[in-house]
């Protein structure tokens, strides 16, 4: 949607824009946060929203009849709304084989027509209804969207995906309805679009200017401008590109293969009581293409066309020698992961996008640490596989989290590779250990904790 500006003057740090329609609001969406039993614990959220019909109050905190559940993470006056777009919706309906999504399954409260991230910027002015708002920082997304979506690796999709929505300010407190025109008037200093601010802060390399720039727009919420001027200092302090120097962003080859090719499920193991592995083959005559390790496939599979369900996941073997091996963990609301434990077979073909992704292991001297907890172990179990083909004598640091030995896949399997390791540290920490867990050699710790 094109938008026509025909005047515009300076007000102070703002652009003054002569009022221009260029959006609309089409559903307002709220929900008070519940508690729900999820992998044993109980989870206090707000994550689920759903329409209301006619004008809905907005206050500098929050909307009428809305709520959070963690207010560390969510709410407050620099986000106070949270605001998704509807070509979103269609992207993901078809991207994840999901034509049942409705408007607020993102926990926004705001869907919209228009607005596209890479369009609107941090410090934009928006009139809806009577209140007027002002954008404040991308969505910083956490797993519940994951229960809510039945889709663990959302959190991951929405940033490797670059859609990440965006927050809301209260600058005026109002009405809104669904229906209403969403109006700029006024746009942000620096220009720079919530797309593009999220990936200065998750992607590498973190260019200097661009994080004064940022640094330089008075409505930037305070956690991010935080961030921000942390990896500023330390590019300062280091005279070295923010990041963790053992890992990516490698420059990756071009993807192999463009769309999906035909792979034959050929072993399906049981890695722990929650996770299963898939080896797969190519079933189409040409070999599997190498992949960097840490790198990811897409997966299409599910018992029908019309069924079929787009997955992410990491490869989690030796990536330089085909066939892949992907690891998936069950989830109780993952109608993925419980087609895979329960329906899929060998034998059975799926359909695999070729290897992609930037979190990769960096050819270096210098020492990695490898950390991870649960399912996440997978991209850093490709980097340890690929450290020890290659004979590496770099000093290498395994840290990993499970709840127990029970749910604590590849055990035998890391103790293995790193004992090939010229230098290595492990450390493995259960949150839950089984009273059949044994100290010091099932597991190093219990019940440790890190906060960032």
């Amino acid at each position: 949607m094109q938008i026509s500006v025909q005047a515009t003057r300076r007000i102070g740090s703002h652009l003054r824009v002569e009022e221009t329609v260029m959006a609309r609001l089409l559903s307002v969406n709220v929900g008070l946060p519940r508690d729900l039993a999820w992998q044993g614990k109980t989870v206090h959220t707000g994550i689920w929203k759903a329409p209301v019909e006619g004008p809905r109050r907005v206050r500098r905190l929050n909307i009428d009849g809305d709520g959070q559940g963690d207010t560390a993470g969510h709410g407050g006056e620099q986000r106070a709304v949270f605001v998704y777009q509807d070509e979103s919706y269609r992207y993901w309906q078809e991207h994840l084989g999901r034509p049942d999504l409705v408007h607020g399954q993102f926990g926004e409260n705001f869907t919209v027509e228009g607005l596209a991230d890479t369009n609107v910027c941090i410090g934009d002015r928006y009139r809806i209804g009577s209140a007027l708002f002002e954008v404040t920082q991308p969505r910083v997304t956490c797993y519940r969207l994951g229960i809510r979506m039945d889709e663990p690796d959302m959190p991951a999709l929405l940033v490797r995906h670059g859609r990440p929505g965006f927050y809301f300010r209260v600058i005026e407190e109002g009405d809104v309805e669904a229906g209403d025109e969403i109006t700029l008037l006024a746009s942000g200093p620096e220009s720079m679009s919530v797309f593009e601010i999220n990936a200065l802060l998750y992607l590498p390399p973190h260019p200097r200017d661009r994080l004064e720039r940022a640094l330089r727009i008075p409505a930037l919420s305070r956690g991010w401008n935080r961030s921000f001027a942390a990896l500023l200092e330390q590019q300062r302090t280091s005279k070295i590109a923010a990041g963790n120097a053992g890992l990516g962003p490698a420059a990756s080859p071009p993807p192999a293969w463009r769309g999906f090719r035909p792979f034959r499920v050929s072993r399906k193991i049981a890695e722990s009581g929650t996770v299963t592995s898939l080896i797969l083959e190519p079933t189409d005559g040409h070999r599997a293409a190498p992949a960097l390790p840490g790198q990811f496939v897409v997966v299409r599979l599910g018992p029908s066309e019309a069924q079929a369900m787009t997955r992410s996941y990491s490869l989690s073997s030796r990536s330089d020698a085909p066939p892949y091996r992907i690891s998936i963990k069950r989830e109780a609301h993952g109608a993925a992961s419980l087609y895979i434990a329960d329906s899929l077979r060998v034998g059975d073909v799926v359909e695999v996008g070729a290897p992609r992704g930037s979190f990769t292991l960096r050819q270096d001297a210098r020492p990695v640490v490898l950390l991870s907890a649960g399912i996440g172990v997978t991209p850093v179990l490709a980097m340890l596989h690929a450290l020890v083909a290659e004979g590496s004598t770099r000093d290498v640091w395994w840290l990993h989290g499970a709840r127990n030995g029970r749910e604590h896949a590849f055990a035998a399997e890391t103790r293995g590779l790193l004992a090939g390791l010229a230098h290595y540290h492990s450390h493995v920490c259960f949150s839950a250990p089984d009273p059949a867990d044994r100290p010091g050699a099932d597991f190093d710790s219990a019940d440790i904790w890190i906060s960032t």
